[in-house]
């Protein structure tokens, strides 16, 4: 079985990453960018990583500019941007797509193993998390709206879980 192990997204200078490394940890999987009516939770996705990563949480972040040309950085003007403005200091990954022919196959995993709304696989917009238990597999799938302080209890009991 896939699980979210398998997979070596590209790290901010390209080259491959895999996520085997955090083999054992709890995995908030999360699309962003820089100029989205959601960036403000950049914040909250720092300070759940900061609360728990101690107890295994890693936040990993995915900038992508397919809804609304929202995140036109590089990867230097993304991490100055996230790290200035918000002092993000969890992983953020290389820019990416998440939807259609070339999304990044991490993504495509994700949604084949947890649908959105009315089983629609595609993502619909910046800030949609997904939540991967320490084993590799897919445990939820929270929509933009979702702020990350909503999470608390659903990266609790995935934490809880053994490894």
């Amino acid at each position: 079985m896939t699980t979210v192990h398998d997979f070596a997204p590209a790290a901010p200078d390209g080259t491959p990453h895999p996520l085997a490394s955090y083999r054992g940890k709890v995995l908030l999987i999360v699309n962003t960018a820089s100029a989205c009516g959601f960036t403000p939770q950049y914040a909250g996705l720092e300070a759940l990583w900061r609360r728990h990563r101690e107890a295994g949480l890693v936040v990993l972040g995915f900038p992508c500019n397919q809804f609304g040309a929202q995140e036109p950085g590089n990867a230097e003007e993304i991490a100055r941007f996230c790290t200035l403005t918000y002092d993000v200091s969890f992983p953020l990954f290389a820019k990416v797509e998440v939807n259609g022919g070339r999304a990044e196959p991490l993504f495509t995993h994700l949604m084949q193993a947890r649908p959105g709304l009315f089983g629609t696989r595609a993502i619909k917009w910046n800030f949609t998390k997904f939540l991967v238990g320490r084993d590799g597999r897919v445990i939820a799938r929270f929509a933009p709206r979702v702020k990350p302080e909503a999470l608390e209890a659903a990266v609790g009991e995935a934490l809880a879980e053994p490894a």
